[in-house]
Parts: C-alpha cells; structure tokens; sequence
C-alpha cells in the first residue's frame, strides 16, 4: 500500500519479515533512546529498553506493518490478535492466547517511529493499517500502551486512557498509559 498524506510524504507500507528484523531493531533502539529522552530519565530510558521492543510472533502472524520510504524502514507497527498487550520476545509476562475478536480489544502493538521520519504522517499511516486489518479480522475495539511520547499521536487518532499504568519490570519504574478505542 502506497500512502499520499497530508504531510507530503510518500512511502510504502508492508508486512515485515523477519529479514526486517536486525533493521527494526536498531530504529526501535533509536526511537526509544531519542524520541522518549524529553519524558524519561536515564534509568528509565534504559528500563524501557528492556521492555519494550519487537515481538517476533508479531511477524510471525503476518501482523506487523512497516512504512518504507526511499528504501529506507521509517517505522513499524503491529495488531495482534494474542493476549499481550506490549513488549518484545524476551519481556517478561507473555500471553499468547488468542483472543476472541467479539468480546475481546485487539492489541495495537510495538508502534515506532524512526527519528528522522517523524511528523510525515507514517505512526499515523501505520496505525490506520494496523486498525483496518484487525477490523477485517472481527475486532471491534482495540487497545495498546501508550508511552509518553506515544500518547499524542493515539489521542488524536481517537484513543481514551483506561488506565494510568507504572510498568515496574525494569531497573526503574516507567511512566505509561493503557489506551482504547472503539473500531
């Protein structure tokens, strides 16, 4: 799927494969040591990355999206129809259940913007897909963790929080919000 947005920028959006990963990895550590500095300490930047990152069952289940732009990845964004809610493969407190589409959100998941991309419309690109596939799956609500830098861009696309959450996996408490939406 090809994107003109209102921001000017054009680029792809794909399914990653797992030929993506070491290329998602590196811009989700950029991503969270840049884009989260101005709302995190240093403790809890570092906390954050532990527990946050990419999920390989994302990719696994053909459910991760990624924008491309001048062949470059600027960013990624998955919805699972399992039961975790954020994290990558090794965070603790997994849950691979499958969740039931019609009485269950399903999860908006691992949603990074490379830096030098941001503000061109790609979170919110990646989004949209990640919303439409699971709809096209029989999900009619979702949910996601929303990080600080994360919360604007889920507020405007139609977000509440739920809850006001300190995720305490870490070497230091990080500061997050768990967000819903009716699709």
């Amino acid at each position: 799927m090809t994107s003109d947005n209102d921001h000017g920028t054009d680029f792809t959006i794909r399914l990653a494969t797992t030929q993506d990963r070491p290329k998602l990895e590196a811009l989700m550590a950029r991503a969270i040591n840049e884009l989260q500095a101005p709302f995190l300490t240093p403790d809890q930047l570092a906390a954050s990355a532990t527990m946050m990152g990419l999920d390989q069952q994302l990719i696994d289940d053909g459910t991760y999206h990624i924008a491309v732009i001048d062949g470059r990845i600027a960013g990624g964004g998955g919805w699972s129809r399992r039961a975790t809610l954020y994290g990558g493969s090794a965070s603790p407190g997994r849950d691979a259940r499958l969740l039931d589409p019609k009485t269950e959100p399903t999860r908006i998941r691992a949603m990074y913007t490379h830096p030098d991309f941001t503000r061109r419309g790609v979170g919110r690109a990646i989004l949209a897909a990640c919303e439409a596939a699971a709809r096209a799956a029989g999900f009619t609500r979702a949910e996601l963790m929303g990080t600080l830098a994360g919360q604007p861009l889920y507020l405007s696309a139609g977000y509440t929080v739920l809850d006001q959450v300190i995720d305490t996996n870490g070497a230091a408490p990080v500061p997050m919000a768990r967000m819903g939406k009716a699709l």
